[in-house]
């Protein structure tokens, strides 16, 4: 019952064993090996976009923090929610690598929306060479609190952000789990519908850690080359970040792992819900917040359930407290049957 993040599990066997293939002899470095080529090809081929540039890195840190470089001047802004992982969860790295643009937070929840957006953006540049000038819309798909933005959804974000002038960002994450529950394509979730950069998340989707960056426009693709290597990002022995990668595309890996967590989190939902506990996010993909009783989550935890709970355990039993549930491609169906159980043990 391990359901603290999909950054936690195991890596699926196909993974370890294209590492152990890419172990092999000799290759050269920095990427230039044919692995690494091939792979930023058929990253190329998944996302229909012959021309894009493509960059693996081994964290999403780093993936968001160098894109958004890429796009936004140091005096400039990046428009984000509030709760946004590049907000909340990088210790500033995005304003770090941008060398000090800031970020500005879109008022709402986790899923902008376009008036929201609109008005941020419009509220900017009132004070000329005073204020900072506008940046990137960054979006989080799936976003922080377990909610997958609907197409018609995000081509409003992008038109805003169009309206404007600015590049789109989207932090993908959990761009696979987003894509199978919309079943979508790649190429549909990003630069058809308006995206500049995507990153295209392994991570948490089952790799041992690496992410793809996606740039549609060439043009920038040797501003990241620079800022990749000045931030110590650019892997010398670079085929076994390529290894992974070639795994999770062969055969459509990343969407067998994605549709796992996925199913495992459509289980929870269900099953809490049938329990009447209340669950937060009104769409979901292998994430779900939901609200318990601080007694119950102890009691859930005491019968072996591992998962974070917002604010302390450590008070009166009564009061709700909300705990959040992750689902990585290996949780077995009969983990979130005994997490239910419990659930319904607890009262």
């Amino acid at each position: 019952m391990f359901f603290a993040s999909d950054n936690s599990g195991p890596v699926p066997a196909p993974v370890l064993e294209s590492l152990t293939r890419a172990n092999d002899g000799y290759s050269i470095g920095y990427g230039g090996d044919a692995l690494s080529q091939d792979v930023a090809d058929r990253i190329r081929t998944l996302f229909e976009a012959p021309d894009a540039a493509v960059y693996l890195v081994p964290t999403g840190t780093a993936a968001n923090a160098l894109a958004l470089a890429c796009l936004c001047p140091p005096y400039g802004t990046v428009f984000c929610s509030p709760v946004a992982h590049i907000h909340e969860d990088e210790c500033n790295a995005p304003e770090f690598y941008s060398g000090g643009a800031k970020l500005t937070l879109v008022p709402g929840g986790d899923r902008m929306t376009p008036e929201a957006l609109r008005a941020t953006i419009a509220a900017e540049e009132t004070r000329g060479v005073h204020g900072p000038l506008r940046g990137p819309v960054s979006i989080t798909q799936v976003t922080e609190r377990g909610n997958v933005y609907s197409m018609d959804e995000l081509r409003a974000l992008t038109a805003v952000a169009k309206e404007f002038g600015l590049p789109v960002h989207l932090d993908g994450a959990r761009f696979a789990n987003a894509a199978v529950k919309l079943d979508v394509t790649p190429a549909e979730m990003s630069w058809k519908i308006g995206v500049d950069v995507c990153v295209f998340g392994g991570t948490k989707n089952g790799l041992m850690g690496v992410e793809a960056v996606v740039i549609f426009d060439p043009a920038r693709a040797q501003e990241f080359e620079f800022r990749r290597k000045r931030a110590a990002h650019l892997f010398s022995k670079h085929r076994y970040l390529a290894a992974q990668m070639e795994a999770y595309l062969q055969n459509d890996l990343w969407r067998d792992l994605a549709g796992r967590a996925n199913s495992r989190g459509t289980q929870l939902v269900q099953g809490l819900t049938q329990a009447g506990v209340r669950v937060h996010n009104d769409t979901h993909a292998n994430m779900v917040f939901f609200d318990l009783p601080r007694g119950a989550h102890r009691a859930v935890m005491a019968a072996g359930a591992t998962y974070h709970v917002w604010g302390s355990l450590d008070g009166p039993a009564d009061e709700m407290l909300m705990g959040r549930l992750v689902c990585d491609w290996s949780v077995q169906p009969e983990a979130v049957s005994a997490f239910l159980a419990a659930v319904q043990a607890a009262g």
